[in-house]
């Protein structure tokens, strides 16, 4: 058996199926080059045959990537086989990821189907796959509640049609650890013609044990993990990557295998998606959280300060947090600012770099220190938002505690016709919304507000996330600036527009 294990990463398929969590096609040609820098084997770009616009999406992705292998999901239905290799066929090497249920309870209320049948469907399609590409991933989703006995036959038959990866998925996060890995070895010995094929798992959190039982299967054999940044993807999560690799790491000895993981860009690739998805990541979250390298209680600190080890199992460095340089500043030129960028993750063509250096000067002018996070709030906010429908010029607000409402004065553009309007609120947040909603003639609903300070100090630049209803449709806009009321209205300008973008494409 192979020591080398294998990283599947799904966060722009199964993870972007989380609420809340949808991503744009710039966004997710982004991550995944985020995610090649971070080393993940395969990167599986979405559902080609879900829609147009997922379509196009897997297709950039495929062009974009330079070293991971590209897969599209797709049923056991020829029309998805055939739409997903079209989307990837310009990958290095392209996959096609073709799944079927297979316990009782899926086959009879869902799929409506016999054994039989569903065999006979897994056999057709992978052999379908299979005529395209060398490389294809069977899943028999909800596995861990089929019959063994049938789940070793279709694992059987998928690797005489010519899978090369069986996947077999906790799908709705029921099994346990012990139970997981008994599954896994069973089939690795049942299965006749197993050592065909690489052996994969795809674990749901519902019982907060998808990590847990992720780790369980590699132990008994399995080589590819399934996984998403921050553990991401429907209902309760996936498993998520760093944690998955940092135990790895950390325990070596109790897990005896290699991979390919870069954990130095663990910390960067989940802090990229926590700005395009608009959701910060939890402070006690496990590796990449603030907290995970934080010491408090007297005891902690006097035992770390002694010898680190006491109590920190890794290094903060070991995962990408390696504190932040304060490099940038306003007599900074476009090489330093370009170099920079490109140390973060971004590639931008001349003209954008030109844009970053600029915006770095005029933070520079009202902020004593220029840090990562800074720069990269940066090219977020003027490089990769949404075109502009509605676009702010101009806003002042005056507040306070006198018996005077506070009010909002404002200036933008709408399709490049400038309109401005005053009025009230119960706050300065509140009036800079409603001045904005009596503009567009559109007052959309306010789902979800959040601040959080990008960099230390009280020159901090406010980061607002702002999550919106209108007409059915909702959408998470961001704004970023030294003015936390002006990060407000950006916020909710990048959320409209954001609205509109998916209307044009609908």
């Amino acid at each position: 058996m192979s020591d080398r294990v294998y990283f599947f990463d799904t966060t722009l398929r199964d993870g972007e199926q989380s609420p809340g969590c949808t991503m744009n096609l710039r966004e997710k040609v982004r991550l995944a080059r985020q995610l090649d820098t971070l080393g993940v084997d395969i990167i599986e770009a979405g559902f080609p045959a879900a829609s147009e616009g997922d379509f196009e999406s897997v297709r950039a992705i495929a062009d974009a990537v330079e070293r991971a292998q590209v897969a599209g999901l797709a049923r056991a239905l020829p029309q998805d086989i055939d739409r997903a290799f079209d989307a990837v066929r310009g990958a290095r090497n392209p996959r096609i990821h073709t799944f079927i249920a297979t316990s009782p309870l899926h086959m009879k209320h869902k799929l409506g189907k016999a054994p039989d049948q569903v065999l006979a469907m897994a056999e057709r399609a992978v052999r379908h796959a299979a005529s395209l590409t060398p490389n294809v991933e069977f899943s028999a989703e909800d596995a861990s509640r089929s019959e063994r006995p049938f789940l070793a036959e279709i694992c059987q038959l998928a690797i005489e049609c010519g899978a090369r990866v069986i996947n077999i998925p906790d799908t709705v996060g029921y099994a346990q650890p012990g139970e997981f890995a008994e599954l896994i070895a069973f089939l690795m010995e049942t299965v006749p013609n197993a050592s065909q094929a690489v052996f994969s798992v795809h674990c749901h959190n519902d019982l907060g044990l998808a990590v847990a039982n992720t780790l369980a299967a590699v132990r008994a054999g399995a080589r590819q993990v399934e996984v998403t940044l921050s553990g991401i993807g429907e209902r309760a999560g996936n498993a998520a990557l760093e944690e998955v690799v940092m135990n790895m790491r950390t325990r070596p000895a109790y897990y005896p295998v290699s991979h390919g993981i870069i954990t130095e860009q663990l910390f960067p690739a989940n802090r990229m998606l926590s700005r395009i998805i608009g959701r910060p990541i939890p402070a006690t979250k496990a590796v990449v959280g603030d907290n995970a390298f934080a010491h408090e209680s007297g005891i902690h600190q006097d035992g770390v300060l002694k010898h680190r080890e006491t109590y920190e199992i890794m290094t903060p460095e070991s995962v990408g947090r390696s504190g932040t340089d304060m490099v940038m500043g306003k007599h900074s030129g476009r090489h330093a600012v370009k170099s920079k960028v490109e140390a973060m993750g971004f590639r931008l063509s001349d003209a954008e770099v030109d844009v970053v250096a600029g915006a770095v000067k005029r933070l520079a002018d009202i902020k004593k220190k220029i840090y990562d996070e800074d720069v990269e709030a940066i090219v977020l906010e003027e490089v990769f938002r949404i075109p502009d429908k509605y676009r702010l010029k101009h806003l002042h607000i005056q507040s306070g505690t006198i018996s005077v409402p506070p009010t909002a004065a404002v200036i933008m553009e709408v399709d490049g016709q400038e309109r401005k309007l005053a009025t009230f609120g119960v706050g300065p947040v509140d009036a800079v919304f409603n001045t904005i909603a009596e503009i567009i003639g559109k007052r959309p609903t306010l789902e979800q507000y959040l601040v959080n300070a990008i960099t230390d100090g009280t020159d901090a630049q406010g980061e607002v996330t702002v999550k919106i209803e209108h007409g059915g449709q909702r959408a998470v806009g961001r704004g970023t600036d030294a003015d936390i009321i002006v990060a407000s209205a950006k916020a909710l300008l990048n959320a409209l527009n954001r609205l509109e973008k998916k209307r044009e494409d609908k």
